[in-house]
């Protein structure tokens, strides 16, 4: 909130990955920004991978989402992202 509260509304989510970044560090929070994740379906590697915008504390997920108005497909997206699922860093 603190980073929408000094930059406002109508930026690109790059502004506010970036803004975040700096928040992340003043607030001493530990992140990894794009880390790429290895998903896994019965114990098998995926070929896809799964990049979340940050991973905070090793294990919150983090994705900066820049819209006027949150949709069906986002969230979807939240769901799935809150689900177990079985991934490790690549």
């Amino acid at each position: 909130m603190k980073v929408h509260r000094e930059l406002g509304c109508g930026f690109l989510e790059a502004a506010y990955r970036e803004a975040l970044q700096i928040e992340f560090a003043c607030e001493g929070i530990p992140y990894h920004s794009e880390l790429t994740l290895q998903l896994s379906y019965r114990g098998r590697p995926l070929k896809t991978t799964y990049r979340p915008d940050f991973v905070c504390y090793e294990r919150v997920i983090v994705e900066v989402k820049a819209l006027r108005k949150v949709t069906a497909i986002e969230t979807a997206q939240v769901i799935n992202y809150s689900r177990p699922v079985a991934w490790k860093s690549v």
